[in-house]
């Protein structure tokens, strides 16, 4: 039996340190030493979680941050504190050796000049930004075995990216006519509280936001995609906010190369994710639901042509804070030290 790896999560009161505890619960080697929160040291999880009670983490004391004393009792941390905060903390972890999966997005975009301009932030560790790996496992596998740093990804890039990534690899659209229509649950704006999230201004409302190239998720997708198309590219993508609590269902539009057939798109796509078990090809005439990966790491992708405008539709469905977020940051740390990806992750979706 393989011993197990002690962890922390540092920042535990938001949706975020709510899934990773949940995922945790029953992984086979990690064990979740330290949990940290500003506000709420000195609480007992199952104080600010009491869906916790009676299970053995539920009694896990709160503490204050101190890298210090993480790097005396861990080897691993999680980051799941807002932008801004994560770099300092991931700076002395990675520094003492503690393997670090920053969920914020300190580490995700290599420029730094890019990073302060969309997230209004100066970026502290600039150095550090060329050692960190994204995190998206279905590309960077290899790169993440070796990393000492994660950036996990956004979750609407994550939707993104792996919609697009087969034909963008197999030159089969043209990367400068891709448009992006995304929809989140309303966890993905996070836990505190907003008067834009509140169940009542929600509930039976469907809104577009951020529109016109603002959502600072934009750098992101345009630096990956631009890597797979091999020149700088540009998206138009325009997110929406759901009624609903979780998921993220986006629709990616592009102009097709000429002589491309959908049999050509499917062969690409199964291709590229063939050894992949989260990402699943939906059968021709199927499209992807949010139900069907609710709190799991799957991304479904479904894949149609408008003969009539000559656009290949590409729609993937993932679970925001599972694959968008947590459970991709799991998949990350698994990776990072020498486990399965799947480890903790085989789960089946929560239907209804």
């Amino acid at each position: 039996m393989q011993n197990t790896i002690q962890i922390a999560i540092v920042g535990v009161t938001g949706y975020t340190g709510m899934e990773l505890i949940r995922l945790l619960a029953n992984h086979p080697v990690f064990e979740l030493r330290v949990v940290t929160s500003r506000q709420a040291a000195g609480k007992r999880l199952q104080e600010i979680y009491p869906h916790l009670s009676g299970f053995k983490l539920g009694e896990m004391p709160i503490v204050q941050p101190d890298p210090d004393k993480i790097a005396e009792q861990c080897s691993l941390a999680f980051l799941a504190v807002p932008h801004g905060m994560a770099m300092a903390m991931a700076a002395v972890l990675y520094g003492k050796g503690v393997k670090v999966v920053d969920l914020s997005a300190d580490f995700r975009i290599r420029s730094r000049e890019t990073y302060q301009k969309w997230y209004a932030l100066e970026h502290s560790y600039p150095d550090l930004l060329d050692e960190a790996v994204y995190g998206l496992v279905e590309i960077y596998q290899e790169k993440i075995k070796e990393a000492g740093l994660v950036a996990n990804p956004g979750c609407y890039p994550s939707s993104i990216i792996l919609g697009l990534y087969p034909a963008l690899a197999f030159d089969l659209i043209d990367a400068e006519s891709i448009i992006i229509d995304s929809k989140s649950g309303a966890t993905g704006a996070g836990r505190g509280a907003k008067i834009d999230t509140l169940f009542s201004e929600v509930q039976d409302g469907f809104r577009a936001y951020a529109l016109g190239g603002a959502h600072r998720h934009t750098p992101e997708v345009e630096q990956e995609l631009s890597r797979f198309a091999g020149r700088q590219i540009t998206v138009s993508f325009n997110p929406h906010l759901l009624p609903v609590n979780r998921g993220i269902l986006s629709t990616m539009y592009a102009k097709l190369k000429p002589g491309v057939d959908l049999q050509q798109v499917r062969q690409a796509y199964t291709k590229i994710y063939l050894q992949h078990e989260w990402v699943r090809i939906l059968d021709q005439g199927v499209l992807p639901q949010l139900k069907n990966v609710r709190g799991t790491m799957l991304c479904d992708l479904g894949l149609v042509i408008d003969e009539r405008t000559d656009r290949l539709i590409m729609v993937s469905a993932i679970d925001n804070l599972c694959r968008g977020a947590s459970g991709q940051a799991l998949a990350n740390a698994n990776l990072m030290s020498g486990l399965d990806t799947s480890a903790g992750l085989n789960l089946a979706p929560l239907v209804p």
